[in-house]
């Protein structure tokens, strides 16, 4: 049994949001941010207000106490639960602005021949210029039932986007910055943070709760509370509560962070929602707008920066339709991009929340970006940082460019280069190979892979593949299949120690994937290889075969039949390599491998099972906490090569799922368990 447990001081966001700063500075080469977000007017019918805050002994004194009481008696479910049948629209618009913009920035030398751009900035609520850069605009109609089981389906229906239809790396890293979440729940997830909710039972533990008025929201009168945290050094929010004085429902919320928020690159954070509530137990939301400030190195006032702004529109709630069976189910039609490129008389009509002067000008401004070579070339650097491939006319992938160099006692300084069809991210077919060459033992290196996946909807998936490599085995427990998987540890550029127990593997495979249930994959491998040791004045893996021949090279062949489940992943493109959004999506794997002896020469027949699951969790406001939990065993008698390896880390990275203070090959078991435990804070002890 190996235990391990880590604590992070993060000191940068996800890698979602790295890949947007990157994107920025490409623009201005300095990027710092400070946006305050200005309420929207209201609909208000009577007002009266109270400027004097009242202090009180005790919560039971405060009013506010009285009425939040009310609500949590009626805490509110999504009303959408209490149908057999339903269906909505949902109109999503996300947008970006470069803020705080002025002549010294225009004049910078990475705007020459882009100059024109700065006719189209506006000015924003804080009365500083803002040019706006990125627009994307999506409709989904949504499939719901609840008896006699629970399945939905957001289909998408019509998407534009402006000047990144071909690079859809930037809208899809747009999407995935944004939560959505119920306010009634005693906690909120941002940045895989929690903050406290204001409507939480427990809210008058973080918040100074006050009565000021009684005003009128979309005709329901409601309480106005204004809500702050009692401490300043807290993550937490401030902002409003409306509070409907017949149902004692929230009919609506803002939710801004305060000035101490200690999230790396992000400045500030603005919320608004709107809800409908048909009856006293339920809910149904109409609006949902979140601005997120982003501050890539300084948090100044008048810092330049950028501001991102989701907001989505919910109408058309019919409630116990007819829906057929194949209207909850994937069609592979629905999926192609015909079905969802909309012409501009489509989206006249299909809004339900008209576009403002500004964000048509955008479209316009970027449909002239888009001819402007200079414009192409940095949101083709942009693309080839994040992905790691550079495209060749929308058809060949030259990558990764990250694993070009590399180094390790066996082969020296070794180059590698790889290339990948790449037609669109939501390719079906695929195929990809590299080669590689080791300048110390003079041998050349190569892989080669092909996938098709079959049908869209399932996801049925077939491949093979071969490869001659240097690999280093002692890394990972639960391995990755297919040919074109590579340990982080094969060759590196810093690390301690010798890297010399490396394995020469020659290794043929063929699989089959399918996934029966949403998220959740069968997969078959059959795999033929041979191991040998890489450096066997070094290394030794030979064995005694059969009690009296000693051997040098391992021949194995083997089936791995691999259940994969990951139950609630979200995914925004359908194609062989997905782009996954940040979840707190469980992981389980489950494998069998069995070894063949005789099958293609193989030396043993033996069984393995394998078992893994992985967890994130928020604890509160001091952030996300990873549990890796392994187990395994091999029931028969195998040599070194094929056995378990508990995973070393000799390099000077942070590594999940291995052991720091472990060289590779130091621990070797027949049967094991380990338990990882990750914590990250995200911010919470070291922020800028």
């Amino acid at each position: 049994f190996a235990f391990a447990l880590r604590f992070y001081e993060d000191i940068m966001l996800q890698t979602y949001n790295f890949k947007l700063i990157i994107l920025f500075f490409m623009f201005s080469n300095l990027f710092a941010f400070a946006q305050k977000e200005k309420e929207r007017e209201k609909e208000i019918e009577t007002v009266v207000i109270s400027k004097v805050k009242t202090e009180y002994k005790n919560k039971k004194e405060n009013p506010a106490y009285a009425i939040m009481q009310e609500v949590w008696k009626r805490k509110r479910t999504n009303g959408l639960d209490n149908y057999d049948t339903y269906t909505f629209k949902e109109y999503e618009k996300i947008q970006f602005d470069i803020s705080n913009i002025d002549s010294t920035f225009m004049n910078r030398k990475v705007f020459k021949k882009l100059d024109f751009i700065f006719d189209y900035a506006d000015s924003a609520d804080n009365g500083q210029l803002a040019l706006p850069l990125f627009l994307n605009e999506a409709i989904y109609k949504n499939f719901g039932q609840n008896t006699p089981t629970k399945k939905t389906k957001r289909l998408l229906t019509a998407q534009k986007t402006s000047g990144f239809q071909q690079n859809q790396i930037v809208s899809l890293t747009a999407k995935n910055l944004y939560r959505d979440f119920d306010i009634y729940d005693d906690t909120i997830n941002f940045f895989d943070i929690g903050f406290p909710s204001p409507v939480s039972r427990n809210g008058f533990s973080t918040y100074e709760y006050e009565l000021q008025d009684t005003i009128f929201i979309n005709g329901q009168e409601s309480f106005k509370i204004r809500y702050d945290p009692k401490r300043k050094d807290v993550l937490a929010f401030q902002g409003y509560l409306y509070i409907s004085t017949e149902h004692f429902a929230v009919t609506e919320a803002t939710l801004r962070s305060t000035k101490k928020l200690n999230v790396n690159f992000v400045n500030g954070i603005f919320t608004q929602l709107s809800f409908d509530n048909p009856d006293e137990k339920t809910f149904l939301r109409t609006k949902f707008t979140t601005s997120i400030e982003l501050s890539p190195i300084s948090k100044g006032k008048n810092a330049k920066g950028l501001l991102a702004t989701r907001t989505v529109n919910y109408s058309d709630y019919i409630f116990n339709p007819k829906i057929n069976p194949e209207d909850l189910e994937e069609r592979e039609a629905e999926l192609e991009p015909d079905f969802y490129n909309k012409e501009d008389a489509f989206w006249e009509t299909a809004r339900t929340d008209s576009l403002t002067t500004k964000e048509k000008n955008i479209y316009k401004m970027l449909g002239q970006l888009e001819e402007t070579p200079r414009f192409n070339r940095l949101v083709k650097l942009y693309e080839t940082l994040a992905s790691g491939y550079y495209n060749v006319g929308n058809a060949i992938d030259l990558g990764s460019i990250y694993s070009i160099y590399g180094f390790n006692e066996v082969e020296g300084h070794r180059i590698r280069l790889g290339a990948r069809t790449y037609f669109g991210r939501n390719d079906s077919w695929r195929i990809q190979g590299f080669g590689a060459y080791g300048f110390k033992d003079k041998q050349v290196k190569y892989g080669f892979e092909g996938k098709w996946m079959l049908n869209k909807t399932n996801r049925f998936t077939i491949g093979a593949g071969t490869k001659r490599d240097i690999s280093q085995l002692g890394v990972q427990l639960t391995n990755d299949d297919g040919i074109m998987s590579r340990s982080f540890a094969s060759s590196t550029v810093f690390a301690r120690g010798e890297n010399a127990s490396l394995s020469s593997v020659n290794q043929t495979n063929v699989f089959t994937s399918i996934e029966p249930w949403k998220n959740y994959e069968i997969r078959v491998d059959g795999t033929l290889q041979s191991i040998k040791s890489a450096n066997p004045e070094g290394f030794n893996l030979n064995y005694l075969y059969q009690g009296n021949q000693l051997r040098k090279t391992v021949n194995d062949s083997h089936l791995t039949l691999s259940l994969i489940a990951r139950p609630g992943a979200k995914y925004s493109t359908y194609g062989l390599d997905r782009y996954e959004h940040s979840t707190l999506t469980p992981t389980l794997v489950l494998k069998y491998t069995r070894g063949i002896e005789g099958l293609f020469n193989a030396d043993f027949t033996y069984n393995k099972l394998q078992f893994l699951y992985f967890q994130p969790f928020l604890l509160g406001s001091w952030g996300k906490t990873n549990i890796n939990i392994e187990a395994g065993k091999n029931f028969d008698t195998v040599p070194l090569a094929l056995q378990n390896i508990i995973p070393g880390n000799q390099s000077y990275s942070l590594v999940s799922n291995t052991f720091a203070q472990l060289n590779y090959y130091e621990f070797v078991a027949d049967a094991y368990s380990t338990l990882h435990m990750e914590h990250h804070f995200n911010g919470k002890i070291l922020s800028y």
